[in-house]
């Protein structure tokens, strides 16, 4: 017996090149399970791996939150620049005054560029509101306790030198839960920061 497809060289090809599917290595956790101290009596709960993480994944959940919405922006300031710079229906009553498109278009260019400076200052405060209480509440693993721990889903090949971590490590202070404790809150680094501050202020 013989086979048409194999003969003209069109048969499909079944290599190991040709149907293997490639996909992209999985992202490192942002948070993982940690054990929560024995006398609290809690279940193992979600933290950061320490602060820099924590800190770099608030700045980038506000720039995401702060580019969709300056996006969405755009295309109402777009609308709303259209509308305020168009001529007034009754100048169409009159057939002799023709439509000065140069100074409508000056006119658009003025109003978006207000209606974004406005849009702006909206959306930083939009993303600040919106990050402010999961950061605050989110748990963060104490130090030491990443070393020591069974987890290993904060990926292994993270590099805690890398500039993501330095950047968000400036201006960051150190922060010492209590002995024993295998996670701390956000909220308890941005009031070790605050009092620190206000120390050196003071």
């Amino acid at each position: 017996m013989s086979f048409a497809g194999s003969a003209d060289g069109s048969a499909e090809d079944y290599s190991a090149e040709a149907t293997l599917v490639r996909f992209d290595p999985p992202l490192p956790l942002l948070r993982a399970p940690v054990r929560s101290p024995a006398p609290s009596g809690e279940g193992p709960v979600l933290a950061f791996r320490d602060a820099a993480s924590w800190r770099a994944a608030w700045e980038a959940a506000e720039a995401n939150l702060v580019s969709q919405c300056e996006a969405g922006a755009r295309s109402g300031c777009s609308i709303s620049a259209s509308r305020k710079c168009k001529p007034p229906w009754w100048k169409g009553l009159f057939v002799a005054a023709p439509t000065d498109y140069e100074e409508r278009e000056r006119c658009e260019e003025r109003e978006m560029a207000a209606c974004l400076e406005a849009a702006k200052e909206a959306c930083i405060k939009f993303a600040k509101a919106k990050c402010i209480g999961p950061f605050r509440d989110a748990r963060i693993a104490s130090e030491g306790l990443v070393e020591n721990t069974d987890f290993h889903v904060w990926g292994a090949a993270a590099d805690k030198s890398s500039s993501t971590s330095a950047c968000a490590l400036n201006n960051q202070q150190s922060f010492s839960p209590d002995p024993g404790a295998t996670n701390y809150r956000g909220s308890d680094v941005l009031d070790s920061l605050s009092s620190k501050e206000n120390n050196s202020s003071g």
